[in-house]
This record gives C-alpha cells, structure tokens and sequence, in this order.
C-alpha cells in the first residue's frame, strides 16, 4: 500500500485532483484507504475506477 499526503488545501478543480484531501477522505470512507493521521492515508494499490470517479466528483 503507498503512503499518500494529502495536501493543505482544495484547489477547487473539477474534477477534484487524487491529493485533495477531500477524495482522500472519501476513499476511506468507502474501505480503499487507511486514515493514519489528519493528513496521512494508506491507499490500496488498486483503487476501482468507479469508486475513483465517484470520489472526486464535485
């Protein structure tokens, strides 16, 4: 599993990027990502592209 840093702020792009902490936050509410700590996540190697998709829609 790689080790992703989600970044401070949202930048607003639709869709949302893969280091918003919005998707990141999303992912693991879903069960393809382990929150270590307020900005850490534990990301599975492969994410579904449905379950992608759904996490960075605005």
């Amino acid at each position: 599993m790689p080790s992703m840093t989600a970044k401070k702020k949202c930048c607003k792009d639709k869709p949302r990027c893969k280091k918003c902490p919005v998707v990141l936050l999303r992912l693991s509410k879903a069960g393809c990502a382990e929150r270590l700590d307020r900005v850490r996540y534990e990301v599975d190697k492969k994410v579904p592209k449905k379950v992608l998709k759904q996490a960075r829609k605005r």
